[in-house]
């Protein structure tokens, strides 16, 4: 038996040893060097049924083996599998990967292995490769067959018939009739013909790959799903079965689940001799409260085999990383040297979602149909894939493409094309390394980028074949050819710059005046967004009320004119400056107060209309719910690459730039001497700006807020009116809450008056579907890793329910503690009853057999189609989107940072393997960098979003030997950015450290 230590952590409660860290899916890492000896030929039946020979050293360790065997396969996500084996015993037993596999198999002429699953996860969302879930299909369809996987007759029906549609296809009376006959999918198969056929007749058009996840979805809520029974007596000698999931330990009479022990319930597991014995944490709400169960099983060898599946469960889905390995003892040791090796779940999921694995086809055995699966790292070098056009792909991933393949390529299953997910009809390149390294027109040379659109220079800036200019709304150039891809964007500029730089001026002046004429370019840009293609849009079809379209031309028009003289006046103004013009012979133009204090003058004149931008807002909203033509409109514009932010953000933009001007002003003041010529014009226009934002703030600070619900409430399904009179944003982000599934990534949105937990859905839009919500009255706070043993961890005391959750280090602990617990004194100085936000009733209470397993409806478990739809690049690149990929979390006041730290210019850019820099024209908002050829594009070619971004300097052995760069980092993933000044350097720190601290 083993004890468990002092210090008391998630896996040592349960007797789990610590490993050596051993890892089968370290990036990078080679199949393990066979030591030297005989070989030895083992076979390994996969779940295909085929076997296979592989040949290991006699000394090698089982690891050897397993790598063998998933490298064969192509396979990422190898720690859901493992080697199974029949002992001399009889018994089926794992083969323990850190032990000589000839010391476990002792004849292994005539043993078998078999290579199946081993972790069951709870929601098969969470396998990120096809080809995984393709073997988990597998592995149900094995425990249908040989009765393993009990169900009632309809689902048992249901289930054979997405098997039979992912082997045949579409439904043929006669061809499904006799793959019937000749293929016994589950017992008493005969009776069930009908049915069967009845449900494939509905498939039609379904792909394998949407069949293996509509074959996943049904299985996952069946009661013996992933069961395996060992058998086992209750005290009473009352015959029962034992089985262990990612909940925690079941107790099953025949295939009846009878009790469920909790992890959270577990404080120790241990078995001497033929007793299992389970040991609870004490429950305060029971009074017959029973300390230890102990259960008698056939042997002690079945009761070590269960006790070692248990320590692999718990570790495997309980905890953040693989627990460390003890010290030997020195003398005596006591109890069992097993140990849990491998990653965990979430260390798997963070890898492969990390990682970039390109697709190579693999084919499935029935149906010879070939999908997209993995590349090992040896394969991706020579790998090929057709080029044709680019889309967004949604993943964690900062910079990544995907390349559709064409409909007719051979690797396309029946026809279809899939979105980001499908992988019938794409295929991932890998886009990391040097830029001018293409292999057989895979773009393998850029870093990974979320491509915005598909704009390409293959004719000069803007221009087309013809000369013309291309719509930003159709255009659908190939970017292969853009400079961001190819080596013809990456042009070595150094001399050319310094001599550029030599000429220009010197004077700090000159550099805030140029940051003016930066970001002005791109405000007016995002003005025209509203103004011009916006209008175009409503103006096909007459949808819109024409108060509505009365209040946008009044209110917008005239200050989009203003900013167009005045975008004029400042580029006339800094090509005076830097001597480009004759101009500056006839008088001192090296200023720009004069020009800034004549056009505030103006915007003071239009303070009416821009008071009344946030009635704008409101009113738009209120037409697009009354009119869902109009709201698909809208939501059609936003996925347009013009719109590259949300449609509403840019109706905002004229109240934030008043912003920027004050700030610019208020450098430029403290620049100046109070002596120098333009310091008066400054003063003054200062003073103006200041007194109209004061006048402005609380409209701009209430249209934020407003802007920011609004924008939440199209990332969130399930949900009611989310933008109410009253109701303040306060945080979003990423945390992991502890419940009977163990540690889930859940997203949670705090408001002023309750605190919601959502987890990522499966539409089309991906959003976010509402779990639960939290009422903040009354609601307490406390840490709670000593309680739990989960770091960084803390529960909420609600009035009807806590919850345990963890943030991903101390300061994201901190963090949302501080705001919570705000929250909650706000909200009892008020006094307001908290509003249902959920869009039906339902209970976020757990009953004791559930162990917490959070209750989902019929409609949620749902798998719809459109889950492997393509998702709008919009909603994917969203910052909820962001903090749930990079597990971090933002507040509104980080928003309101942002909103004044906006930034544009030239950058030159360069990868961490090249050479040469690339001149970009770069704009910084909304936590992210959009990167453009040149200020006169209309759209953005990619974007690259900072949270979760380091910022640095470059340090002496990177052998940067340039002035003025700085380094953007996150994982694998490294940028370097060069700046033309000290003064613009300082700035793109300045404002990136706003989204990456």
């Amino acid at each position: 038996m083993v004890e468990p230590g002092d210090r008391e952590v998630a896996g040592q409660r349960l007797g789990i040893p610590e490993s050596l860290g051993v890892s089968t899916l370290e990036p990078g890492q080679r199949p393990p060097t066979t030591p030297p000896g005989r070989q030895v030929s083992i076979r390994v039946q996969l779940l295909d049924d085929v076997t296979e020979v592989f040949d290991i050293s006699q000394r090698a360790p089982a690891k050897a083996l397993f790598d063998l065997v998933c490298v064969h396969l192509n396979l990422a996500e190898r720690d859901y599998f493992g080697l199974q084996y029949q002992n001399p015993r009889r018994m089926m037993v794992w083969l323990d990967l850190l032990k000589p596999t000839l010391k476990q198999i002792r004849r292994p002429k005539n043993t078998i292995l078999r290579f199946v699953v081993k972790f069951f996860p709870p929601d098969h969302t969470q396998l990120l490769e096809e080809l995984t879930r393709y073997l988990f299909a597998l592995q149900i369809k094995h425990d249908l067959a040989c009765g393993r996987l009990t169900c009632n007759a309809t689902s048992a029906a249901l289930l054979v018939s997405h098997i039979v549609q992912s082997e045949i296809g579409d439904f043929d009376e006669v061809q499904s009739f006799q793959h019937l006959l000749h293929n016994k999918y589950m017992p008493n198969q005969d009776a069930l013909m009908d049915k069967i056929t009845e449900y494939h007749h509905k498939h039609v058009g379904q792909t394998p790959a949407e069949s293996d996840y509509q074959l996943l979805e049904m299985a996952r809520r069946l009661e013996m799903y992933g069961v395996r029974l060992h058998p086992a007596k209750d005290r009473e000698g009352t015959k029962l079965s034992l089985a262990v999931s990612h909940i925690g330990l079941l107790v099953f009479q025949g295939h009846t689940k009878i009790n469920a022990f909790n992890w959270s319930k577990v404080r120790k597991l241990s078995f001497k001799r033929k007793r299992f014995l389970i040991k609870l944490r004490p429950d305060l709400n029971q009074s017959a409260y029973q300390d230890t169960l102990e259960f008698v099983m056939a042997s002690r060898d079945c009761c070590k085999t269960f006790w070692k599946i248990c320590v692999e469960y718990h570790a495997f889905f309980r905890l953040f990383e693989e627990p460390k390995p003890k010290a030997k003892a020195v003398l005596f040791t006591r109890g069992s040297s097993f140990r849990f090796s491998g990653r965990t779940q979430k260390q798997v999921f963070d890898y492969v979602k990390d990682s970039e694995f390109q697709k190579v086809p693999f084919e499935r055995k029935h149906s010879k149909k070939v999908s997209g699966s993995s590349l090992t790292p040896q394969d991706r070098k020579t790998s090929t894939v057709p080029q044709e056009s680019v889309s967004v792909d949604q993943t964690d991933s900062p910079l990544r493409l995907i390349i559709q393949v064409p409909v007719d390529d051979p690797t396309v299953t029946n026809g279809h094309q899939a979105g980001p997910g499908g992988p019938e009809a794409q295929a991932l390149a890998s886009t990391t390394g040097h830029p001018e390294q293409q292999i057989s027109g895979v773009i393998s040379g850029s870093p990974p980028v979320v491509v915005n659109g598909q704009k390409a220079f293959p004719f000069g800036p803007g221009q087309s074949s013809n000369g013309h200019q291309p719509s930003p709304i159709n255009a659908h150039s190939c970017p292969l050819s853009s400079p961001l891809f190819t080596d013809a964007g990456y042009v070595r500029t150094d001399d050319e710059d310094e001599v550029r730089r030599k000429k220009c001026p010197t004077d700090k002046a000159y550099f805030i005046a140029k940051e003016l004429l930066t970001t002005e370019r791109t405000f007016l840009k995002d003005l025209a967004v509203i103004t011009v293609w916006f209008q175009a849009v409503l103006g096909k079809e007459d949808i819109l009320p024409d108060s509505v379209r009365t209040l946008i031309n009044t209110n917008y028009d005239p200050v989009y004119q203003l900013h167009q003289a005045f975008l004029k006046e400042v580029e006339q103004r800094l090509q005076q400056w830097e001597g480009r013009s004759n101009a500056h012979i006839k008088g001192d133009y090296q200023r720009v107060g004069d020009v800034m204090l004549k056009n505030i003058q103006g915007l003071k004149q239009l303070t009416s209309l821009l008071q009344r931008h946030g009635e704008v807002l409101v009113e738009l909203e209120r037409s697009c719910r009354a009119s869902q033509r109009l709201q698909e409109l809208c939501r059609e514009f936003e996925q347009q690459k013009v719109c590259y932010l949300s449609l509403n953000m840019f109706l905002l933009r004229p109240l934030h730039r008043l912003l920027h001007y004050k700030l610019i002003l208020e450098r430029l003041c403290k620049h100046y001497p109070p002596t120098h010529q333009d310091f008066r014009d400054s003063r003054a226009a200062l003073a103006d700006i200041s007194e109209m934002v004061l006048q402005l703030q609380g409209t701009m600070m209430k249209m934020e807020n407003i802007q920011k619900l609004l924008e939440l409430k199209k990332d969130l399904t399930g949900i009611q009116d989310l933008a109410i009179p009253g109701r303040e944003f306060i945080r979003l982000g990423c945390l992991s809450k502890l419940s009977g599934k163990g540690l889930q990534q859940r997203m949670f949105f705090l408001f002023s008056d309750s605190l919601v937990y959502t987890s990522r859905g499966m539409t089309a839009d991906n959003q976010f579907k509402v779990h639960g919500q939290l009422p903040l009255y009354g609601m307490t706070i406390r840490e709670s890793e000593d309680e739990w043993g989960v770091p960084h961890s803390f529960t909420l005391f609600g009035q009807h329910q806590s919850v345990v959750v963890a943030a991903s280090c101390v300061s994201e602990m901190v963090k949302w503690m501080e705001d919570i617990r705000m929250a909650v004194v706000l909200v009892e100085q008020s006094n307001r009853p908290s509003t249902d936000l959920l869009s039906t009733s339902r209970s976020d209470r757990k009953s004791p057999e559930e162990g917490g397993v959070e209750a989902e409806s019929e409609e949620e478990l749902s798998a719809s189609r459109s889950s492997l739809e393509r998702q709008s690049a919009q909603r994917g690149n969203t910052t909820v989107h962001v903090c749930w990929h990079r597990n971090t979390s933002v507040s509104m006041v980080d928003f309101s940072v942002a909103v004044e730290n906006q930034l544009s210019g030239n950058l030159l850019r360069k990868f961490k393997n090249s050479n040469g820099w690339q001149k970009l024209w770069v704009v910084f908002t909304n936590f992210s960098l959009f990167f453009y050829k040149s200020h006169q594009d209309d759209y953005p070619l990619a974007s690259l979003p900072l949270l979760g971004y380091s910022l640095t300097v470059p340090a002496e052995t990177e052998n940067i030997q340039k002035d003025y760069v700085f380094k953007l980092h996150f994982k694998s993933h490294v940028y370097y950015f060069r700046s033309e000044s000290q003064y613009t350097f300082q700035r793109w720190m300045e404002v990136i450290r706003s989204a990456t601290c």
